[in-house]
């Protein structure tokens, strides 16, 4: 268990605090995470790495010269926000482009992108290699859609060490494809992790028994097996990987590998050892050369008890990369040049952070729509650890933990909009960059662009009619299904949000008022979001474990529709006081 934190939804926060006072000569924090600390040469790419917190070093850890220059970090095991992404990206581009770099989840995908997005329309080179070594979550017809693990440090070392050799952005990826490509990992637990403020581990393995290829933010493994002898282990995990050559690989045998067994957080390295000793004579057995072996830890799962191997297969271009010097917090090699420190002055956007004034009708509506945001943050309090529960039965646990960060920052930021007197399109658009950026991974991206979209078919000007809210739900809709690409069917938010935007436009249309047909919608999106119990999840971490999710609603949509209802609630007590305007 962790023991030792504040308030859980500021453990990521004054962690990230903590770390840089502790490494002030490595790095420095931007809003979103931090950078190198250190000059780098103008011209250089900047790799920047990112993912969620809890799994120290990766990824803050890995930032200083020889290896990234920057690293996003989001809130516990969720991914960054698109804001702390670009705003990390901003502070470590040195003028040669930028490499992001990360392990494959949905989330980062999602948040990454849309990030990259941003900066390229602002003139800023861009490319992404995503990291995809862990064998058991997907075959090897479909090794795209696997995740990322520990193999993240092999990826993220060869790209650097490149891009400090003066490798140009191309040059950088191709690397970074090439060292991913040859990167394999496999992974066991003992034990789930349990995350700060949490009663349970997110996840349980029965006493003598053992998680098979698990992930690293707590998702479930794929296989269950009694606990082995250590050396019953190592031969489950070289055996697994030896089992999958990458391409270009024609045999084991004369080949040169480094083996990084990695603890997943609380195994003690005693017992990494004794497994090493048979990883070591299986893989000299199979007449491969051993290259500089690593056993420590490197990405962990907070205080899960478990361990994953990463075979690295090198060629000439990656030995070298991978033997370059690296002088970072949490990882050195060799000796490094010490660079010096960049003197950074921090630059403020009067014009965005300006609050427009809404008319007076609008700024009635601004009332309401505060009331609105409070009972969503009611709602997610009330259910944080059911919808964490629900979460970690097939993917990582941090939907409650999630969702309230986002829904607190979204209350916050509408109410201080409001206070200044802002209309009810403004206090939904702030509302909706601060639970974006607060919250971060999917559903922090997703709310960002409901609540955005909502704010936008409002506006600032007149009191909003029951036409514009539908179109407003109408947009959040196609927006969520366009910036997640999900569909009905993968059992996801959209399963739930999509028959409340048909419902609610069909109601509104036949003439209800907005009260009425809301409550209408709500019923559709809550027997929708009860629903997805019979369904298979098609995408999101939940995939690789998808029978596990069957009997169980998904937290999203389950999310969704506590929250519509809420909101419902609202509504009708606005009617009751007279204040829902007559066309409404």
């Amino acid at each position: 268990m962790t023991r030792l934190h504040n308030r859980p939804e500021d453990f990521a926060d004054e962690m990230i605090e903590g770390f840089v006072a502790a490494n002030r000569r490595y790095v420095r924090h931007v809003p979103g995470g931090v950078v190198r600390s250190t000059r780098s040469p103008e011209g250089q790419v900047a790799v920047v790495i990112g993912g969620g917190s809890g799994h120290y070093p990766a990824f803050g850890g890995l930032v200083g010269q020889g290896l990234a220059h920057g690293a996003a970090m989001g809130n516990l095991f969720a991914s960054p926000s698109t804001g702390q992404v670009r705003s990390v990206a901003t502070g470590a581009q040195n003028g040669g482009g930028v490499l992001f770099t990360y392990g494959n989840y949905a989330g980062d995908v999602l948040n990454f992108d849309a990030a990259q997005a941003e900066l390229r329309a602002a003139g800023i080179p861009c490319e992404t290699v995503t990291v995809t070594d862990d064998i058991s979550s997907a075959p090897t017809t479909e090794k795209h859609r696997r995740r990322g693990i520990a193999g993240d440090l092999t990826v993220f070392k060869a790209a650097a060490a490149a891009a400090e050799s003066g490798y140009d952005l191309p040059e950088v990826v191709r690397v970074a494809r090439h060292a991913n490509d040859r990167t394999r990992s496999f992974g066991v637990a003992f034990t789930g992790c349990t995350l700060p403020g949490a009663d349970a581990p997110l996840f349980t393995v029965p006493e003598g028994r053992m998680a098979v290829g698990l992930g690293i933010h707590g998702e479930p493994g794929i296989d269950e097996t009694d606990v082995p002898t250590a050396d019953g282990l190592a031969e489950l995990l070289v055996g697994s990987l030896l089992a999958e050559l990458p391409d270009g690989v024609a045999g084991a045998r004369g080949a040169r590998v480094v083996p990084i067994l990695n603890g997943l957080g609380a195994l003690k390295y005693e017992e990494m050892f004794v497994v090493y000793r048979r990883i070591a004579g299986l893989l000299e057995e199979a007449g491969i050369e051993i290259v500089d072996p690593h056993v420590g830890e490197y990405c962990t799962s907070f205080d899960m008890a478990g361990t994953s191997l990463t075979l690295f297969w090198l060629d000439d271009e990656l030995e070298r990369l991978w033997n370059a010097p690296v002088d970072t917090p949490a990882y050195r090699k060799g000796s490094v040049v010490a660079a010096e420190l960049d003197e950074i002055v921090e630059a403020t956007d009067a014009a965005a952070d300006a609050i427009p004034e809404g008319s007076a009708e609008s700024r009635r509506a601004a009332a309401t729509a505060v009331e609105a945001i409070a009972a969503i943050a009611a709602v997610v309090d009330a259910n944080v650890d059911v919808l964490g529960r629900l979460d970690a039965i097939a993917g990582d646990g941090d939907h409650g933990i999630g969702m309230q960060r986002g829904a607190h920052a979204a209350l916050a930021a509408a109410r201080a909009t409001a206070g200044a007197g802002a209309g009810a399109g403004a206090v939904f658009a702030r509302a909706a960059d601060a639970w974006s950026y607060r919250a971060g991974g999917t559903s922090g991206a997703l709310w960002g662009v409901v609540l955005r979209s909502v704010g936008q078919a409002l506006g600032d000007e007149h009191s909003p009619t029951r036409d514009a809210v539908a179109a407003g739900v109408r947009s959040a809709a196609d927006g969520v299904v366009a910036y997640g690409k999900a569909q009905l069917g993968d059992k996801t938010m959209v399963d739930a949000l999509i028959p409340f935007a048909d419902t609610l436009e069909r109601e509104i249309a036949g003439g209800s008022r907005l009260a009425e047909a809301w409550s209408t919608a709500d019923e559709a999106a809550t027997a929708a979001a009860a629903a997805t119990t019979d369904l298979l999840p098609r995408m999101g971490r939940a995939r690789p474990h998808a029978e596990k999710s069957l009997g169980t609603p998904d937290p999203g949509a389950h999310s969704f529709a506590l929250i519509v209802h809420a909101v419902g609630e609202v509504l009708v007590g606005s009617t009751d006081e007279g204040k829902e305007h007559e066309h409404a």
